[in-house]
C-alpha cells in the first residue's frame, strides 16, 4: 500500500516549521520517520502536508544547564546513546537507549520523535516520566513546557498543542551519587516490550537516599511513575522494596492484548521494578571507594 498524496516542506528554522504547522491543520511533523513512515504506508495517517524538521540545526543539539540536560528534538537516538554528557548526567536514559529498536532504527530515530509518538512501550518516554522531564513545544513565537508525568494521556495521545513543534526535552541532572536500573521483557530483543521498569536513586554524601524514582511502561495506556516515597524511611532492604512496589503497582491500570494478559503484565512489571530498584541501590553500595 502507498501513502495518500501529500505536500512536503523542509523548513530551515523552528519558526518556519511553526508557521507551516499553523497554516495547515492536517500537517504532520516528520522527524526520524521510524514510526510515521510505516503509518503513512498503511494509510493509518493521512496528512496533507509533511514538515521535515531534520535540517533545523538548533533541534540537533544537546545542551547542559545548571539543572538539566536539554536534548533537541532531532537528536538521533544513536547519538544520544553514545553521548558522554548523557552517560554522565542521565545514566538512566543511557541504559534505556540500549533497548530502543535496532542499530539501523536508532541511527534514524530521534529522541523527540519517540516522545511525540507516545507509544506506551517506548523506553525514552518511560525514562522521561520516571525522572519528570520537561517537554518543550514551540507554538508561534512562544514556548510551552509540559511535565512528562502529565504529558501522556493514552496510546499515541498527549496533551501537546496540535499546532506546536517539539523543540527539546530537558532531563534533570543526577546527583553526584546516583544509582540506576532499567529492565524490560520482550518476545525478542528490541521488540516492543511486554513490560518495562526504570528506577533511579539519588543519595547524599552519607549514603542515605534523597530521592527515589520508579516508573513502569508497556503495561497500560502510557508509562506511569510508582509512588515509592515510603522507601525513603527504610534502609532499602529487599523486603521493603518488594512490599512497597507490590503496594504501589496495585494503583496502575494494565491492559490485555494478543501478546499478554493484564495480570501477566502487572506481575512482570512489579518484578522488573523491584529488580531495577535493587540494581540502583547496589550500584552505589557496591561501588569501590574512591
Amino acid at each position: 500500500m502507498k501513502p495518500v498524496n501529500f505536500d512536503y516542506e523542509r523548513p530551515r528554522t523552528i519558526d518556519e516549521a511553526c508557521e507551516l504547522l499553523a497554516s495547515n491543520s492536517n500537517a504532520r511533523i516528520l522527524a526520524g520517520g521510524q514510526s510515521l513512515i510505516p503509518m503513512l504506508s498503511m494509510r493509518l495517517s493521512r496528512p496533507s502536508l509533511l514538515i521535515d524538521i531534520a535540517h533545523i540545526k538548533d533541534l540537533s543539539e544537546i545542551v547542559a544547564t545548571d539543572t538539566h540536560i536539554e536534548i533537541g528534538a532531532m537528536v538521533r537516538q544513536a547519538v544520544a546513546k553514545n553521548a558522554i554528557m548523557i552517560r554522565e548526567y542521565i545514566p538512566l536514559l543511557s541504559k534505556a537507549l540500549h533497548h530502543v529498536g535496532h542499530p539501523p532504527t536508532r541511527a534514524r530515530g530521534t529522541v523527540g520523535g519517540s516522545i511525540a509518538h507516545a507509544d506506551p512501550s517506548a523506553e525514552i518516554a518511560l525514562v522521561a516520566v520516571t525522572l519528570g522531564a520537561e517537554i518543550t513545544y514551540r507554538v508561534g513565537c512562544d514556548d510551552h513546557m509540559f511535565d512528562a508525568t502529565e504529558f501522556f494521556i493514552g496510546p499515541m495521545l498527549t496533551v501537546a498543542p496540535p499546532d506546536g513543534c517539539l523543540v527539546k526535552v530537558g532531563f534533570p541532572k543526577t546527583s553526584k551519587i546516583c544509582g540506576t536500573g532499567f529492565y524490560e521483557v520482550a518476545p525478542r530483543r528490541s521488540d516492543y516490550a511486554l513490560a518495562s521498569a526504570a528506577a533511579q536513586i539519588n543519595f547524599d554524601s552519607k549514603g542515605a537516599a534523597k530521592t527515589i524514582r520508579v516508573g513502569v511502561g508497556s503495561i497500560g495506556d502510557f508509562p506511569e511513575r510508582l509512588d515509592v516515597d515510603h522507601l525513603l524511611k527504610t534502609d532499602l532492604n529487599d523486603e521493603s522494596i518488594v512490599a512497597t512496589v507490590e503496594t504501589a503497582i496495585t494503583e496502575i491500570e494494565t491492559v490485555d492484548d494478543l501478546h499478554a494478559s493484564a495480570e501477566y503484565r502487572k506481575r512482570v512489571a512489579a518484578h522488573l521494578a523491584v529488580k531495577a530498584l535493587q540494581t540502583a541501590r547496589d550500584e552505589v553500595r557496591e561501588a569501590p571507594a574512591k
